[in-house]
């Protein structure tokens, strides 16, 4: 079944616990994609890509097969062991379908752990519309599964996601908080150091990283892509 970008993001949340990696419930590519084409499958293949940047950068979801599109896939390749060649073929394409749920989500995280969690009003509320916030969250699980592979496939903890206005006034967020576009994930300490997530997610395409040592962060390492420069502000971790 093929979904279409706007289906991707109309679709419903994760049911239950259960997360079982479906081969082609979410979307089947047609074609094998490189440098120089476009379409709507090039931006299926860069959100799955998100978290594949270069060191401090971000990759482009708007549909062109460009260079930076290019090399994000030779590093998604070299990363899981395929034939690093640029080229999005059958191994490119089953590698990514083992790694994603029916519902689009990277198997490693769900609608249900990143939404609003005031009392489930799902991505409704906040400073986006609710489609576009969920697709903000979607592309944000998706670099955050490429960096839970770089850090040894071990788990990372999302303490919050999506916020509405009012959750956000209740968790005592920035009235302009990036967690009210649908773009922000707050990862709390588990098996991996707050300052292990900090350093790392500096590969993986995030904009906005804020942990131990800035005011308010002590406990969680704040992660966005909102707009402007790279904003590095977490002083107690070393670089």
């Amino acid at each position: 079944m093929i979904v279409t970008a706007l289906a991707l993001v109309t679709l419903g949340p994760v049911a239950g616990p259960a997360r079982t990696a479906s081969a082609d419930g979410c979307y089947t590519w047609g074609r094998a994609l490189r440098a120089g084409l476009s379409g709507g499958d090039v931006r299926q293949l860069q959100i799955r890509l998100a978290g594949y940047p270069p060191y401090g950068g971000r990759v482009s979801i708007d549909g062109g097969f460009g260079p930076a599109t290019r090399a994000a896939l030779r590093r998604f390749q070299a990363a899981r062991g395929l034939r690093v060649d640029g080229v999005a073929g059958p191994a490119t394409f089953r590698r990514l379908e083992a790694l994603q749920d029916s519902d689009c989500t990277p198997i490693h995280f769900s609608y249900r752990e990143i939404d609003d969690g005031c009392g489930g009003s799902g991505f409704d509320g906040g400073r986006a519309s609710s489609s576009t916030a969920r697709y903000r969250a979607l592309v944000t699980m998706w670099k955050m599964e490429a960096m839970r592979h770089a850090l040894g496939g071990r788990p990372i903890t999302v303490g919050s996601g999506f916020r509405s206005i009012r959750c956000n006034a209740r968790a005592g967020g920035a009235r302009n908080s990036r967690h009210l576009y649908g773009d922000a994930a707050d990862l709390d300490s588990g098996p991996l150091a707050l300052c292990t997530l900090a350093r790392r997610a500096r590969y993986h395409g995030f904009r906005g990283i804020f942990g131990p040592g800035y005011p308010g962060h002590s406990g969680h390492v704040h992660l966005d892509s909102g707009p402007g420069s790279r904003r590095w502000q977490a002083p107690r971790c070393r670089l």
